[in-house]
C-alpha cells in the first residue's frame, strides 16, 4: 500500500518549487536533497533522518516498478541523492548547489527505492 501521509508529502514537497538548494539545509525555504524530503515527509507528520542513506535505511525498500506518489527514489549508492516520486513519471528534488527545487522526469541514475 502506498505509505500513509504521501499525498500530504508529495503536495508539501511540490510547494517548494523554486526555493534555493543549499547543502545541509531542511527548510522551510531552502533545502538540501534530503532536507526537502524530511521536511515534507514532516509535513505529513512522518519524522525522517536528514541524511538520504539513511532515509533509505529506514524506509521499506520496494522495486522501482512499483512507485507511487510520495516513495524515495536513489542513486545506486543511497547517500548520494534522494528525490520524491510525485506520479506520472515525476519526481521533485533539490538537485545541488546553484539549483533550485524542481519537477522533473525521473531519470535513469535513480535505480533504489523506498517507501515510507
Amino acid at each position: 500500500p502506498v505509505g500513509a501521509g504521501a499525498g500530504e508529502a508529495v503536495a508539501a514537497a511540490l510547494s517548494r518549487i523554486g526555493d534555493p538548494y543549499v547543502w545541509g539545509a531542511a527548510g522551510p525555504n531552502i533545502f538540501d536533497c534530503s532536507g526537502l524530503v524530511m521536511w515534507a515527509w514532516a509535513q505529513a507528520g512522518v519524522s525522517l533522518p536528514h541524511f538520504s542513506g539513511a532515509q533509505y535505511a529506514v524506509a521499506q525498500h520496494i522495486p522501482m516498478s512499483q512507485l507511487a506518489p510520495g516513495d524515495l527514489v536513489f542513486f545506486s549508492d543511497p547517500g548520494q541523492h534522494v528525490a520524491m516520486y510525485v506520479g506520472g513519471g515525476m519526481i521533485v528534488e533539490a538537485p545541488h548547489t546553484g539549483a533550485v527545487v524542481h519537477e522533473v522526469p525521473l531519470y535513469s541514475e535513480f535505480v533504489l527505492a523506498a517507501r515510507v
